[in-house]
């Protein structure tokens, strides 16, 4: 039967009419939340293979996880370079020096008589874990939930659904109980091998504990109380205080003290997920995490969303009272004392693909975005001196433009084996130097990067102590300072040093035949074959024939090890923000052929290497700046990298999201962020208004179909009467 065009209406006017009810945009993805609240709206795009402290090592898990764990130190949000300062800790750690026999020794002790080095750590007393059905306890005082029964796991889907949940307090030996936690075999912590390099005792107590678990019957990752096995190394010595003895000199723990490994554990927590009816159910800690963080991981279906909340019992701590250079004039000042966090929830959709991610940053869903390929053209333009802009649109919006340079180096290196480019001959050297100046980094950052880098002039990339920048920190043999800025010399320069190195014109003046060198590298695909092209005009320049030799990673890898490449392309990602992290690249024992190590130049020097010893070990300060600044001086005359460049991240934000700068040591910066959810909600009105008419206009044609049909209903119904 034909349906009335009434009733056609009147559906009509009832989806139009329910539409209205909320107060959100039709084309809201958050259906259900409140417009005032003041959330972070944020994705991933893959789900964290590990929330569990001991195990998670990505940047994808530490987005979730450093919010909820807290390690004795943290990096301060805003100054920089990168400063460390405590979290939990009461101080940063007093770092005693031991004998042989375990005396203490003054502060200025020879590196020779240091047998030990021990960080002696205070925690702040009063700080509380987040509610949690571990640490119930019924009226008798016993855990109620540590042993799990039929009857407990009726309708157990996550620790939530049980109906009793409690807190305690911090204390020192959370932190110990951690640390044993990276020895447990089972726990295939991927430090555990470093630890046991430093931490004293580290080997034996998991070698210990490998035993008792062989020997061990019935299932494998049941409870294990590590509170009954002494480390040597690690000790609590208070309720509030533990100690960490390390092997010799080892400066760097201090940088290992603000990782979520280092994270405090609750026993009690542990053994609540050991019971093997809630793992086989999926409720562990690498799903589920515990902490005395300001927020607490609240959904988790990583197939859609993942929520964090803020978690009633964090402990005071305040938004930075001070910053870097220009903070206060930017605005990231303006929150200063207030207490954090800023937010009380976050939420992260999934989104796997780059487009719609950017569609719903430009509609206001997503607070703040990078910029990817596919976006930069939208986003970004460059200036009238070649500087980054935002474009019109993206500035109309209110939108901003956050920018850091990442704390990492590409670099193009030589084999200093190789008997051409290799050696510390001066025609060597000259040769290194005059592909230095040719290969022109700053075109391949506009090329390649869409400008977002700067080219390096060391080993040292901003934020990390030791860089200087300006007109000291320029690479003379490379650059000139001219007009206030770093300019790459002409490659008439370039030409120059090749003639003194005994290449005129690119011509081998012993054998009259052209130079060619050869390039070892990694790549497939159109774009690396541009970038390739590029090289070989680089080289070209000084009549050098660049043969690359193109190949898998694993036979690169062998290629390396073996010392059989010639010049090779490689980067560095830092650790932690410390010069030895960077500067132990070029350390001769860390050589890659014969000890394996990371100096992929095989690069020696006796003067640089005597330097690098001394520096290492040393605290930031003027002795130290000083040692870095002759070992840059060596490495530039040398020139045993072409000091590729630093690259650069990007975020845009809107005018709603407030306290944005990239930090990209310290991973716990949500608590930092703010808000303004009515502006947010303004901006989203005005982006997503609804376009009604094609509805009104369906309508009309639908009537007009169905009159004619009604109209001969209503004729045939009268007749049949009749």
């Amino acid at each position: 039967m034909p349906v009335p065009s009434q009733k056609i209406l009147c559906v009509l006017c009832c989806a139009l009419g329910l539409a209205g009810c909320t107060d959100a945009p039709w084309n809201s993805p958050y259906p259900g939340l409140a417009r005032d609240a003041r959330i972070v709206f944020s994705s991933f795009s893959e789900r964290p293979k590990h929330l569990d402290p001991v195990r998670a090592y990505s940047a994808n898990e530490y987005a979730f996880i450093a919010q909820i764990y807290e390690p004795p130190l943290q990096y301060h949000y805003l100054k920089r370079p990168y400063t460390l300062e405590p979290l939990t800790a009461h101080a940063l750690p007093q770092v005693v020096y031991l004998d042989e026999r375990g005396r203490e020794l003054p502060g200025d002790a020879r590196r020779e008589e240091i047998a030990y080095s021990e960080y002696r750590i205070a925690i702040r007393p009063g700080i509380r874990y987040q509610p949690h059905p571990a640490f119930a306890r019924d009226a008798q005082g016993h855990h109620r939930y540590h042993d799990l029964g039929p009857a407990g796991l009726v309708g157990l889907h996550s620790p939530a659904d049980l109906p009793h949940s409690d807190s305690r307090e911090l204390v020192a030996a959370d932190y110990v109980y951690q640390i044993k936690r990276l020895a447990d075999p089972r726990s295939h912590s991927p430090i555990a091998g470093l630890m046991g390099e430093h931490i004293l005792g580290f080997e034996a107590f998991r070698d210990r504990l490998r035993t008792i678990l062989e020997t061990r019957h019935g299932d494998p990752q049941a409870w294990l109380d590590l509170r009954r096995y002494p480390l040597e190394g690690v000790q609590e010595t208070g309720r509030y205080r533990y100690r960490v003895r390390l092997r010799g000199l080892y400066p760097q723990f201090r940088y290992w003290l603000a990782m979520p490994f280092f994270a405090p554990m609750a026993w009690e927590v542990a053994r609540f997920y050991a019971q093997s009816e809630l793992r086989d159910r999926n409720i562990t800690l690498d799903w589920y995490p515990v902490g005395t963080g300001p927020f607490m991981l609240t959904e988790n279906n990583p197939n859609l969303r993942m929520v964090l909340a803020r978690n009633p019992n964090f402990h005071p701590e305040r938004y930075p009272a001070s910053g870097a250079a220009g903070d206060r004039e930017s605005g990231l000042l303006a929150d200063a004392g207030r207490r954090l966090p800023l937010v009380e929830r976050a939420v992260y959709s999934l989104e796997k693909e780059d487009i719609p991610y950017w569609n719903k940053f430009l509609q206001g869903y997503y607070d703040s975005s990078g910029v990817s390929s596919d976006s930069f053209d939208q986003a970004i333009r460059f200036g009238a001196q070649g500087e980054l802009q935002l474009t019109e649109p993206m500035r109309a919006k209110g939108i901003a433009l956050a920018s850091a340079v990442n704390t990492s180096v590409y670099y193009m290196g030589f084999n200093m084996l190789d008997p051409v480019v290799g050696g510390d001959s001066e025609r060597a050297r000259a040769l290194r130097r005059a592909i230095s100046i040719a290969v022109d980094y700053e075109e391949y950052i506009s090329i390649f990067t869409n400008g977002r880098g700067i080219a390096a002039q060391g080993p040292l990339p901003p934020g990390i102590f030791g860089y200087r920048a300006g007109r000291e920190g320029i690479n003379p043999y490379v650059y000139q300072w001219v007009a206030g800025r770093a300019r790459r010399r002409p490659v008439a320069a370039a030409r120059a040093l090749m003639a003194q190195a005994g290449y005129p014109g690119g011509l081998d003046t012993a054998t009259g035949r052209p130079l060619v060198l050869y390039l070892d590298t990694v790549g497939a695909g159109p774009d690396a074959k541009a970038r390739l092209n590029w090289m070989r005009k680089q080289f070209a320049k000084l009549g050098i024939q660049l043969v690359v030799r193109n190949t898998d990673y694993n036979r690169f890898q062998d290629k390396m090890s073996q010392g059989t490449e010639q010049i090779f392309q490689w980067g560095w990602n830092a650790d932690y923000p410390d010069p030895e992290n960077f500067l132990f690249l070029l350390y001769g024992p860390n050589a890659k052929v014969g000890p394996g190590g990371e100096n992929a130049a095989n690069y020696r020097n006796p003067d640089y290497d005597r330097l690098f010893e001394r520096m290492k070990d040393l605290d930031d300060g003027p002795e130290r700046q000083a040692l870095i600044d002759r070992m840059v001086e060596i490495l530039r005359r040398d020139a045993p990298w072409v000091f590729g460049f630093h690259p650069k991240t990007f975020v845009l934000y809107h005018d709603w999201y407030h306290n944005v700068k990239p930090n990209l040591m310290a991973s716990n910066t949500l608590k930092y962020l703010r808000v303004d959810p009515a502006r947010r909600a303004r901006s989203q009105d005005r982006w997503n208004r609804p376009v009604v008419w094609p509805l009104g206009l369906a309508a009309l044609v639908l009537v007009a179909l169905t009159l004619p049909a009604w109209a001969a209903y209503r004729r045939r119904e009268r007749a049949t009467a009749l």
